[in-house]
């Protein structure tokens, strides 16, 4: 049963990746009433917010964008930086939401900052170290394993309210900035709602397959 649900679980994400996917290039040609692109809008929303100290670069990928807080970097990829769509202001007000959590010292995103490295090391130790100690018949290898691969989980799901937040800061932001129209700001949402799914779906393959390592460990 337990691989039923990982199977279904792994369908539902790769349903909502899509989704996000195609969202995005729906709306990424959807030229906003400003014609402001995406690095004009994060630079627009940093300075409002009195954050001096981060800047906006461009990089390569699609969806790539991320914000760095150890480097205090907001990265956008070449399609949401030069482009002038609704889609591309969405996920660059989001990504500064993220730079306003850290200079607001907004907990979740600290500790998950925190949890990053471990998470890492995580994701790479876990199958090898938890398998070996399944055919070696070693416990202390499969406990090893799973509470690695615990901290990969506790990320997975303290992502979720630091991306809810960002994303309800970058709504906050481009209403009250007027940088969307309101119409513009209901199609934002579509965006950054299609984004969240893909967090959600991410969380829950990881307790599922958390689960399935537990319940391997108790048949062991």
């Amino acid at each position: 049963m337990s691989y039923i649900v990982l199977i279904v679980l792994f369908l539902l994400a790769s349903a909502a990746s899509m989704h996000v996917k195609s969202t995005f290039k729906k709306y990424h040609q959807v030229r906003n009433t400003r014609n402001m692109t995406g690095a004009e809008a994060a630079e627009w929303m940093l300075r409002s917010n009195g954050i001096n100290d981060v800047s906006v670069e461009r990089v390569r990928g699609f969806l790539s964008d991320h914000y760095d807080p150890r480097a205090k970097v907001v990265r956008l990829s070449e399609p949401v930086y030069d482009n002038p769509s609704i889609a591309s202001v969405s996920v660059a007000c989001h990504e500064v939401g993220h730079a306003i959590q850290h200079a607001k010292g907004y907990v979740p995103l600290q500790f998950r900052t925190t949890l990053f490295p471990l998470a890492q090391i995580g994701s790479q130790a876990l199958w090898p170290m938890f398998f070996l100690g399944i055919i070696l018949s070693i416990p202390s290898l499969i406990n090893i394993g799973i509470i690695f691969f615990s901290f990969s989980v506790l990320f997975q799901v303290v992502t979720l309210p630091v991306e809810f937040n960002a994303s309800a800061r970058a709504i906050e932001q481009m209403e009250s900035g007027n940088i969307l129209s309101s119409e513009e700001n209901q199609q934002a949402r579509k965006v950054l709602t299609a984004a969240a799914l893909t967090y959600v779906a991410a969380a829950a393959i990881a307790i599922a397959q958390l689960v399935r390592m537990l319940l391997i460990r108790g048949n062991d």
